[in-house]
């Protein structure tokens, strides 16, 4: 059975910001939200925040010409963060920006599992002959109304992957998604057997996003994502650098862990794997 390999990709990271326009509308929304659980919006805070949002995210991952050529059957955007003024549909604007023909949606209050979790409903899509073509965006805006409850600095940032169909290609065009799963810890995620096969191999790249603390057993090959990002940071790299993992591994492994809820997620993508 065909599967979805990367056909192009994007990143973008630290966009310029744009003046809190609507603050007095977004200051309403956040004090109706946050009152009930006994707080309210800081204002210091959101006023110097970049004001980045979804939508200049995902206007800038289309302006790259391999995302922005894309026609897809099915696009998901999926987020961490909430965004700075949540009254914009994201997902069907950056549908219009894509040939207006796509089955679009969002994905959100997961942390960093969402992305994990768009690939598996992609790929179902595609199983089911509903997407030859997916395209999934994952975006990251840091202007927040509360301080974000971790220890650690975050930049805006987004990442566009563009999923085509494989069938009829040769074995090695590019790198297939092949399945994503979650475990209790990364070293449980990444254990033997849970891959299918020795994760040792020379073949094999262990990318580890910034998320993951824990002591794991050495590997011939690995990349660690530098920190900065709570959900991007994984497919920022893969964004960057998919085209030299796919001539240079057989096999690339994303592995994260998300630091509220303690789980670790991982993605496989392969030649010609099933």
């Amino acid at each position: 059975m065909s599967g979805l390999a990367v056909r192009a990709a994007a990143a973008v990271r630290s966009p310029q910001g744009r003046a809190p326009g609507d603050r007095p509308a977004a200051l309403d929304y956040y004090r109706d939200l946050l009152t009930p659980f006994g707080e309210k919006p800081d204002e210091e805070l959101l006023n110097r925040g970049a004001h980045v949002y979804h939508r200049d995210l995902a206007d800038l991952l289309v302006a790259d010409e391999g995302v922005g050529r894309s026609r897809p059957e099915l696009l998901i955007v999926t987020h961490a963060l909430p965004d700075v003024v949540p009254f914009t549909a994201v997902a069907p604007h950056l549908t219009d920006r894509l040939g207006g023909g796509a089955a679009n949606f969002a994905i959100a209050q997961q942390g960093l599992a969402a992305p994990f979790t768009a690939l598996r409903i992609a790929s179902a899509y595609h199983r089911a002959g509903r997407a030859a073509e997916v395209v999934l965006a994952v975006l990251e805006q840091t202007t927040l109304p509360t301080p974000f409850p971790l220890d650690a600095e975050l930049i805006d940032s987004a990442a566009a992957l563009v999923l085509g169909s494989d069938a009829g290609s040769d074995a090695d065009a590019g790198l297939r998604f092949v399945r994503a799963y979650l475990a209790g810890s990364a070293a449980d995620a990444l254990g033997e057997g849970a891959l299918g096969s020795d994760l040792g191999d020379d073949g094999t790249l262990l990318v580890l996003g910034p998320w993951v603390t824990e002591d794991l057993p050495e590997r011939s090959a690995v990349h660690r994502v530098a920190p900065g990002s709570y959900c991007t940071s994984l497919w920022l790299a893969l964004a960057d650098h998919w085209q030299e993992w796919s001539e240079t591994y057989r096999r690339v492994v994303l592995c994260d862990t998300d630091p509220r809820s303690g789980r670790s997620h991982v993605a496989l993508f392969a030649h010609g794997e099933g």
